[in-house]
């Protein structure tokens, strides 16, 4: 089976680097499959999973904006920031949820409204991707 080399980067390093047969993302207009072969594209990406298929299993990253690269033989994501599932501290996920969800109800001004409900979809994010909810 092809495969093609796939790493994802943030500001604070690398946080994954190895071999996939298919890489699913949330771009900016939708989700977007990558096959080893695919035309070269950059595409912004949104706050949701970076499925990363690999022999019968799927790895699942949570990621929050930044680019999708893909090249014919290598796909690079530049986030913001990124988590694997299995790094995602699962209460704090939810305690940040908590309080974006408080900040909304509280409803001051757009901009704490806005800023909050990137907050609570940043945290969802990294919640349903623990749990493999996507």
């Amino acid at each position: 089976m092809k495969t093609i080399a796939v790493n994802i980067v943030t500001p604070d390093g690398p946080v994954y680097d190895s071999e996939v047969s298919m890489v699913i993302g949330v771009t900016a207009t939708g989700e977007m499959g990558v096959l080893p072969g695919h035309i070269p594209t950059v595409a912004p990406l949104g706050i949701g999973a970076i499925r990363l298929k690999k022999d019968n299993s799927t790895e699942l990253v949570a990621v929050n904006g930044g680019f999708l690269e893909i090249r014919p033989e290598k796909v690079t994501i530049l986030a913001q920031s990124a988590e694997l599932a299995t790094d995602i501290d699962l209460p704090r996920a939810q305690e940040a949820a908590r309080r974006a969800e408080a900040r909304l109800q509280a409803n001051k001004d757009e901009v704490d409204f806005k800023r909050a409900e990137l907050a609570l979809k940043r945290a969802m994010n990294r919640i349903n991707v623990y749990e493999g909810n996507i």
